[in-house]
């Protein structure tokens, strides 16, 4: 009896871990064929045809269009400082002065000593005529008359030579008046009202920066020069960007501007090109020493195909997209196939496609990494702050 129990529970038991394996193997392929038939959410694009314009970036230092040491012409005391630090100065301003005293009496005697001449020459001349007409009577010699004509021209030399002087003296006595040979923006002043100056000061008086415009320097690979000539030949001026510091696509504009000169030698040390743009500055954002990326534009691309750079993926083969294709008739999911392309430019913000995509077609952007040719898929619509 205890023998037969026995005997029927080990068969419950063997009946009990078939039925457990049938009910799992019916699950695990059901769960297989559920998995294999489940279409992978994704995200996508659209290839969009635009312009696309090429710039070649460089880091750049920004310089005063132009830049004068105010220098004083005489020597003399400063009498008077008529600007203050930092102030905008136009051209002609009278910003400082020198005692005009000792220059005001050396004008004066040059002008007496210039009657005192014109006095002599007109009895030198007087005289000289005299001579001439008692030579033609034979009433003196012709040796006396020639010394006459000396003396009347060398008192003419005279007053040609005060002339000169009276000149001289007129130019020195606006020397004591400093004006501003540029418009500009003043630097910290050098030499206080009250110090002897001279033409050989150090530091000069004051340093004056031309700021609107102003310019920006900077160099490009030696290897970019045939983008930049066709550029500067293609009539219109080549257009630079002046950006702040970091990521030169993204960063934050300062200023449009135009190339004004590329220099005519290659440093051989660097083996890079020297370029200066001009830049209106017209809110001071470009100040003098500061650094800031340059992008120049060498041309545009018309009519690119273009798709977001996080469609591209790279394989053994090289670049290719996912690329959608709509669902066939009698199914309801898309599939992606392995799209090889041609990328003919590219930056952070787009990769134009010079060959293997045409304008409208749909490319995986979000779940490429779970994708392979023939995938099915199901579009996922981004969220409204995801779009913006």
């Amino acid at each position: 009896m205890a023998k037969r129990r026995g005997t029927i529970i080990a068969v419950v038991v063997v009946l009990v871990l078939v039925a457990i394996v049938v009910i799992r193997l019916h699950h695990g392929g059901a769960k297989k064929k559920h998995v294999a038939s489940t279409a992978i959410p994704v995200k996508i694009a659209q290839s969009v045809v635009q312009t696309v314009p090429v710039y070649l970036d460089a880091l750049g230092t920004v310089v005063p269009y132009r830049t004068v040491t105010v220098q004083p012409m005489i020597t003399g005391p400063l009498k008077k400082v008529l600007f203050h630090e930092g102030q905008f100065v136009k051209r002609g301003q009278e910003i400082a002065e020198i005692d005009p005293a000792p220059y005001q009496a050396t004008l004066d005697q040059a002008k007496a000593k210039l009657a005192q001449d014109k006095a002599s020459l007109l009895n030198a001349a007087l005289q000289a005529r005299q001579y001439a007409s008692l030579v033609a009577q034979n009433y003196t010699s012709k040796q006396q008359a020639a010394t006459a004509n000396a003396t009347a021209a060398e008192d003419r030399a005279l007053v040609k030579q005060d002339q000169a002087a009276i000149e001289t003296d007129l130019i020195n006595l606006g020397y004591t008046k400093i004006r501003a040979p540029i418009s500009g923006l003043t630097g910290i002043l050098q030499v206080n009202a009250g110090n002897i100056v001279n033409p050989n000061l150090a530091n000069g008086i004051v340093v004056i920066n031309t700021l609107q415009p102003i310019s920006v320097q900077f160099s490009l690979p030696q290897q970019d020069l045939s983008q930049i000539t066709a550029a500067m030949q293609g009539g219109a001026p080549v257009r630079l960007v002046a950006t702040a510091e970091g990521d030169p696509q993204t960063a934050t504009v300062l200023d449009h501007g135009t190339l004004s000169v590329l220099d005519n030698t290659v440093n051989a040390n660097t083996g890079t090109l020297t370029l200066k743009g001009k830049f209106p500055n017209p809110k001071l954002e470009l100040w003098p020493g500061a650094y800031v990326n340059v992008r120049t534009l060498v041309r545009s691309i018309p009519n690119a195909v273009t798709v977001p750079p996080v469609a591209v993926q790279q394989g053994p083969g090289g670049s290719f997209v996912f690329l959608v294709k709509p669902a066939a008739a009698g199914h309801k999911d898309a599939t992606v196939v392995d799209q090889p392309i041609t990328i003919g430019y590219e930056t952070e913000q787009l990769v134009v496609v010079a060959k293997g995509l045409a304008a409208g077609d749909q490319v995986v952007t979000e779940g490429n990494s779970r994708l392979k040719d023939g995938a099915k898929i199901k579009i996922v619509t981004a969220p409204k702050a995801d779009a913006a």
